[in-house]
Formats: C-alpha cells, sequence, structure tokens
C-alpha cells in the first residue's frame, strides 16, 4: 500500500488555502453581520435620532427648560411631542428651528446658530493616527455629532477603508455601496465625480456624510503609478481641490483618516485646517506614535517643497480610553503634558461601558436615553464627551478669531 510522503505542512495549504478560507470567512461575517443589522433595523429602513427631553434641549441650547417651557406656552417655535406627566420632546429639527428662532433676538450674533460668518474660513478636522485602537473613530463620530447638535453644519468623511465610522452611521459597505459612493470617486484620476453626488444625508439634523468601503485603497493603488509616469505629482491637493467645491455649504469638516500614512492621508492632512492626534496612555502606543509623527514630518516636509500648503489652525492630542485610577496612565499622560505642553488638550476622553455598549448596536452616546444606562456610569461618559468636544469646539471659535468665555 502506497503512502504519502508529503509533509503535513503541505497538505494543510492543500486543504485549507488561506485567500479562500479568508474568503470564507469574510462571507460568514458579512452575512452575520447583515443579519444583526436587519434585527436591529428593519429591511429599508433608515436610523432616525431619538427624541430628545425638553431638560435635554435645553442644555443643548444653553437656556433654562423654564424658558422653552414659556415658548411653548406662548406658542412660539415648534410644538414638542407631549408624552406622560406632560414630558416634553424635541426633535433634532426641533432643537434646529429653535436655534434659529432664539438668534433672531439674540444680543450678540452667534449666541445660538455658533456656524461661520462671512470671512470665516471652512474649518477642516483630520482625526489620526497611526496604531488601531486608539479610540480615533469614536472621537471622531462623537465630536461630529455633537457639533451638529451644537448647530454647526458637518460634513464627516470617512477614509478609512474599513469603515467602521460610516458603520456607526448606518452604512455596511458590501451591502450599502455596491456601485461606488465614498470620496475616492471624487478623487480618482479618471473620469471624477463631483463631490456632492457622494454625500449622503445622515439621521442627524445638520450632519451629511461621505462614507467609505475598500473602494478607497484604490487611490493609494493608482498614485505611486501615475508618480512614476510624471504625472499627478499634486496628488495631495485632490482632498482640498474637492472639498472646495461643497466650501459654502459647511462649517466644519471632520476627516476618519485610516490608521496609516499613505497618500490619501497625506491628501487629508494637506486639505486639514486643523488636526487631531488620538492617544491611547500606553508605553507601546506612544512609542508606536513617536514613529508616526517622525513618518509624518519627513512625508509632509517633502509635500510641503512640492507646494503643499501645511499651514494649521491648531494641532492637539486627545488622551482617549483613559483611566484615572490607572497609575502607569497617569505617568504617561504627565509624561505627554510635560513634553507636549498646551498640544495635550486638557480634557481626556474616559474608558467607558456606556460608550463601549453603545457601540455593539452601531450607536454613540449621543443617540442613546439615559435610561438605558446606570445614573452614574452615564453621567461620567457624558461629562467626558462634552468636555472633549467643548474644548475642540473653542479651538474652532478661536480659529475664527473668537474669544470664549466659560
Amino acid at each position: 500500500m502506497a503512502h504519502s510522503s508529503a509533509p503535513a505542512t503541505d497538505l494543510f495549504r492543500h486543504a485549507s488555502r488561506i485567500d479562500q478560507l479568508v474568503g470564507e470567512h469574510a462571507e460568514k461575517l458579512s452575512e452575520r453581520l447583515q443579519a444583526h443589522r436587519e434585527q436591529l433595523f428593519p429591511p429599508n429602513a433608515r436610523k432616525e435620532l431619538r427624541k430628545f427631553t425638553s431638560g435635554e434641549a435645553a442644555q443643548l441650547l444653553g437656556v433654562k427648560d423654564a424658558y422653552l417651557r414659556k415658548l411653548h406656552l406662548e406658542g412660539r417655535g415648534p410644538e414638542p411631542e407631549i408624552r406622560a406627566a406632560g414630558r416634553r420632546y424635541y426633535s433634532p429639527d426641533d432643537i434646529q428651528a429653535l436655534r434659529e428662532l432664539l438668534e433672531t433676538g439674540a444680543k450678540s450674533p452667534g449666541t445660538y446658530l455658533p456656524g461661520r460668518r462671512e470671512g470665516d474660513h471652512l474649518q477642516v478636522i483630520t482625526v489620526i493616527n497611526f496604531k488601531g485602537g486608539s479610540g480615533k473613530t469614536t472621537t471622531a463620530a462623537h465630536l461630529a455629532q455633537k457639533c451638529a447638535l451644537d448647530g454647526y453644519r458637518v460634513l464627516s468623511i470617512d477614509l478609512d477603508p474599513q469603515a467602521s465610522f460610516s458603520a456607526l452611521h448606518g452604512y455596511q459597505p458590501e451591502f450599502d455601496l455596491l456601485d461606488g459612493g465614498t470620496l475616492y470617486d471624487a478623487i480618482r484620476y479618471d473620469d471624477p465625480v463631483p463631490l456632492k453626488d457622494v454625500i449622503q444625508n445622515t439621521y442627524f439634523t445638520n450632519l451629511d456624510i461621505v462614507p467609505g468601503n475598500l473602494d478607497l485603497q484604490e487611490f493609494e493603488h493608482e498614485t505611486p503609478m501615475m508618480l512614476a509616469r510624471g504625472e499627478n505629482k499634486f496628488f495631495f491637493t485632490r482632498v482640498g481641490d474637492v472639498l472646495a467645491q461643497v466650501e459654502p455649504d459647511y462649517d466644519l469638516v471632520i476627516m476618519d483618516c485610516p490608521p496609516q500614512l499613505g497618500f490619501l492621508t497625506m491628501s487629508a492632512l494637506s486639505a486639514a485646517t486643523a488636526v487631531l492626534v488620538t492617544v491611547h496612555p500606553q508605553m507601546l502606543d506612544v512609542m508606536s506614535m513617536c514613529q508616526f509623527l517622525l513618518m509624518t514630518s519627513n512625508l509632509l516636509g517633502v509635500v510641503a517643497d512640492a507646494g503643499g500648503d501645511m499651514s494649521y489652525d491648531w494641532m492637539r492630542y486627545l488622551i482617549t480610553r483613559y483611566e484615572p485610577g490607572d497609575g502607569p496612565q497617569n505617568q504617561m499622560v504627565s509624561f505627554m503634558r510635560s513634553m507636549f505642553g498646551e498640544h495635550v488638550l486638557n480634557h481626556a476622553m474616559l474608558k467607558s461601558t456606556a460608550i463601549s455598549d453603545a457601540g455593539i448596536t452601531k450607536q454613540t452616546l449621543y443617540e442613546l436615553e439615559k435610561a438605558q444606562f446606570t445614573r452614574s456610569t452615564y453621567e461620567r461618559a457624558m461629562e467626558s464627551l462634552n468636555s472633549v468636544n467643548t474644548e475642540i469646539e473653542d479651538l474652532i471659535q478661536g480659529a475664527w478669531g473668537r474669544a470664549v468665555e466659560r
């Protein structure tokens, strides 16, 4: 009886080709994610944002709940939904209508509508980190949503082929973007489309999105070929050029960059007016960030020498997934503050089970009601988020030359 002399490893290779195995796993995972989405949101349904209590609406507007009640009794402003015990609930559109109403009687412009005025430039904020797991996408999503709730007109752009930011906003790329629809369509070298053709509305008033998927990788593949042929040596202007097409329509653009320093990230950084670097305060993460900063400096220096605009309104490091009771983390935070001073945001994004639990259902903390968590857990996480986002909004106002008093 003949016996095969092939090594066991060769037999395994024939039995389970890695490309086939990975493909099978991807297909199974995609089907399961789709089933999960359909369980959360029925087929063809769009995500909708909850209504906010009168207390939440008042806090967003910077007024007293009693004042909103007075407006309601006087018949001024939108009609809220009245629930049990006379509780008033306002939709995001209602809150925006109240902003517009209150702005007409405000003593100073921008009190309730804080966005751009004549002469203010578009703020383009890139959220970056070379290492995954730093909370980059979570930071970008909560920042975009909070700015929208606060009355800014926001365009969010998912530049990460993994498209987690898109998933948080109701887009599953392999099902929803079969025929394109990412920023790649607008910045590609052959037959680009107008940016407005790939902008989608979200369920947040004032927040639009350009979702992402694997098509974004095409820009990384095509750019070196174009450069080798001596064409499009100004690849780094492509993101900025398409943003100029919609510049009058927005106050802010927030870009969630991929965790790599490729051509797409460099083009995004060239378009940016501000840079937010997320950092998990662990030694390995800080070491990784050091390499990222060295690479960024070298590559963007080349871009600057080629004529790229490297001027910024501000750059800040945001401490993420921070645990105040963790001694080594506190040491690392102190180390960063001693090194970078004011370039480290005063507030940190705390590690929170509330934010993690929200992510399980592809939502952010701004989308969920307080009743779904223990009070202390929710309030601690929300205070952290709001403190960070308010500090960033103050930087935005400062870039427009406005003093902020708090």
